[in-house]
């Protein structure tokens, strides 16, 4: 799965370059950074098939997004 955000400050300031971590139970599970028009792929394929209690944030987020 991936999260795909854009990202834009108020100000208008450019936050291109800017490293992000995606965490789940404060580890991070992704990272990336930002490119130049603010948008920013985070690809957590890696930890979709994860059981237990690991997986539940993930879980939610995918709720969320649909």
């Amino acid at each position: 799965m991936s999260i795909n955000l854009t990202l834009q400050l108020a100000s208008g300031q450019s936050l291109q370059g800017a490293p992000l971590e995606l965490l789940s139970n404060g580890v991070a599970i992704a990272r990336a950074q930002v490119a130049a028009d603010g948008k920013v792929t985070f690809d957590t394929s890696a930890h979709e098939g994860q059981t237990g209690r690991e997986s539940r944030p993930l879980d939610s987020a995918k709720r969320l997004i649909r």
